[in-house]
């Protein structure tokens, strides 16, 4: 497993291929259904800087306000990308993403804007909310807290090993559609359907 420094060049990024299990070690952020839309109403200029060559993360983090005043990550867990797919190849054009990290993929919208724009789609382990917690080392800053409350805001986050793997890369290819494709012809053989 190759562990990837964030932020990360677009060259380095189109090095990586589909199937590829990479570390992430560096700053992220988090943005879910609110975030997206509110990062394509507008330029965003005081997230542009916390968004460029690095990751967005589609999580709705579980988070402690600890006694210092500072942000602790309890859970951390994948929610599902395809929620996003409106929005995403927008944003990663928009604001110079190198990645999106997920469950589930996305569609051909996305997949076209990671190929155009230098990108891939990361998928980490849904159920290891907890887990992935562990990896979350800091909490840079938040933006939209009071707007969007916890799990939709923005949550800029310094990561050590975060684990994912390339299930779509900037090459077009897209491991949910391989297993879609394969799964649909499974299926027609076993119904009959194939011949």
């Amino acid at each position: 497993m190759a562990e990837l420094k964030l932020p990360v060049d677009e060259a380095t990024i189109r090095g990586l291929k589909m199937g590829d299990y990479v570390e992430l070690t560096g700053r992220m952020i988090t943005g879910r259904d609110a975030a997206h839309k509110w990062l394509i109403e507008s330029f965003r200029e005081e997230v542009a800087p916390f968004m460029k060559d690095t990751v967005i993360y589609h999580c709705g983090p579980v988070v402690r306000h600890d006694d210092d005043g500072s942000w602790s990550f309890v859970a951390a867990g994948p929610t599902t990308s395809i929620r996003e797919e409106p929005y995403q190849a927008d944003v990663i054009c928009t604001y110079g993403l190198r990645g999106v990290i997920g469950k589930g993929g996305m569609g051909r919208k996305t997949l076209d804007g990671l190929a155009r724009c230098g990108a891939v789609y990361l998928h980490a382990v849904g159920g290891a909310a907890q887990v992935l917690a562990r990896s979350v080392k800091r909490v840079e800053r938040v933006f939209m807290l009071e707007e969007f409350g916890v799990p939709e805001a923005l949550w800029v986050i310094d990561v050590e090993r975060f684990p994912v793997m390339v299930t779509m890369d900037s090459h077009g290819g897209s491991l949910h559609e391989t297993v879609e494709q394969q799964s649909r012809q499974k299926l027609e053989e076993l119904l009959g359907l194939g011949a």
